[in-house]
Parts: structure tokens; sequence; C-alpha cells
């Protein structure tokens, strides 16, 4: 055995590594991404829920925004005050309270209410469904399916079909947007926390083929529009639609609706 060749072998070895280490080092530092220290604050006080609810992919890239000063510090939906409060504490800055919004179908038509037009027993998915013969079996072609894309899509258990219509649970709705971007029908919209009037139809039909198809169906007759003094209930295509930064909720509308469907 060659001492000589051994040892020779071993320090072209340790110099190879210290080079390759020293120039890994310098790449490094060369090529480096900056981190931004108050953006990974920010992640770790959002909840990683990465709903989309505020309007971007997920956490890391609403946090990215935040922290650029392209998204308020309370922006995420899920989070609510408290956690936009902390953010903002990050940023040194104050959290606007902003209002508060919850999902709301836009639909009264259980099944007691509802007529239909046949049986279906295939996929209980509202996309496929609405692609059958007249919309799908429920007459009114507005109308909820109730077969639970939103129930699927919500990550908060804050909305259930109940008897024949998805229905919300106000206190575990996080105002994500996912139901509203799931149901077909484009039934579901966000409303503010505090309204205590919500017009619970979607229907264009006019009011005789409204009342053909369901009992409880706003049948257009501008009652409710008449009645109100802050001018903020109109009629869009047959049917009552709210303004909500008008709404003082005096309940007028609702008092006067034949067709109750105003609650």
């Amino acid at each position: 055995m060659n001492v000589i060749a051994i040892i020779i072998a071993a320090v072209v070895i340790a110099a190879t590594g210290i080079i390759v280490g020293i120039g890994l080092g310098l790449f490094g530092e060369k090529f480096k991404v900056e981190v931004d220290e108050k953006e990974l604050a920010i992640r770790d006080e959002l909840p990683g829920n990465n709903c989309g609810g505020c309007g971007y992919a997920g956490c890391d890239a609403l946090a990215k925004a935040i922290a650029a000063g392209e998204a308020p510090a309370n922006a995420c939906p899920v989070g609510g005050a408290p956690v936009g409060e902390k953010i903002a504490a990050i940023l040194g800055t104050t959290a606007e309270a902003g209002v508060k919004n919850v999902a709301f179908v836009r639909c009264k038509g259980t099944c007691d209410k509802a007529k239909v037009q046949y049986q279906y027993a295939g996929i209980s998915d509202c996309s496929k469904a609405s692609v059958l013969p007249g919309g799908g079996p429920k007459a009114c072609s507005y109308g909820c399916m109730g077969y639970g894309s939103c129930v699927a899509a919500c990550q908060f258990d804050a909305i259930h079909v109940i008897d024949g219509i998805a229905q919300v649970d106000k206190e575990k709705c996080v105002a994500c947007g996912k139901c509203v971007a799931a149901c077909p029908r484009h039934l579901i919209e966000l409303v503010p926390y505090d309204a205590k009037h919500l017009v619970q139809c979607a229907s264009h039909d006019k009011g005789k083929d409204v009342k053909a198809k369901c009992q409880v169906g706003c049948i257009g007759c501008t009652l409710c529009t008449k009645q109100c003094e802050f001018d903020a209930i109109h009629m869009d295509n047959n049917v009552a639609v709210i303004d909500y930064s008008k709404c003082t909720n005096c309940g007028k509308c609702a008092e006067k609706c034949p067709a109750k469907v105003i609650l």
C-alpha cells in the first residue's frame, strides 16, 4: 500500500471539498432570495385554510400582498377581526373594521312549496343535474336544486340542505365565497351579516308562471318597492332586489309582500 498516494488522494479530496463549499457559498449568496420577515410574520398569523375567500390564490399569496401594501390587514375573511388586528400590529397600522358578510341562498322553495316535474334518482350534484331536461326535476328552473354542490364546497360546515334547499348557518359562515362559485344557478350571494330583510327568490318568471311552480316565489307585484322610503329595493327582471347600502331594515317591504318571500 502506497501511503504517499493515500495522503495525496485525501488532500485532493479535502481541497476539492473546500473549493466546492466556497463555491456553493458564493453561489448561494449571489442568487439568494431575499425573505421579507414581515411577510413571514403575517403568514404565521393567517389560518392556513387557503380557501381563496380573500381573492388571492391562498394564504401565502395574501401574506405577500398584505406585506406589499396591496391588500388590507383585515383581508382574511376566515380569521376575521382578531387576525386583522394581529396583522395590523405587525404592520404598525390599525385594522379598519369592515362589514361582516355571510352567504345567503335566494330560494324559499322547500319540498312542500315547490313543484317537481319528475323524479330524479341520479348523481347528487347540482351542476350535473342542471343539464337534465327542463333544467332538472324542480319545476322552477331558478330555484335551489338541493343536491348539495355548495355543501361539498364549504370547508367550514356552514351550509346544509334542509327540506330540499340549501340553508346557511350565519355563525359558521366566513364568506369565503366557495358556495357562491359552486352554485350553477347563481342563487347564493354574500350579504351583510346584520341584514334582516332578504329576498328569498331569484326567479325571473312572470307572476302567473311563478305561482304555477312555487307557492313562495316573487310575483313581481312591485308592492315592496312602493313601500320603501329609502330607495333600497327595486325590481330586476321581475324579481325584487335589495340594495343593502341603502336598506335600513325598517321591514316595510317584508310587511307588504303578498307572497311572503321577503324575510
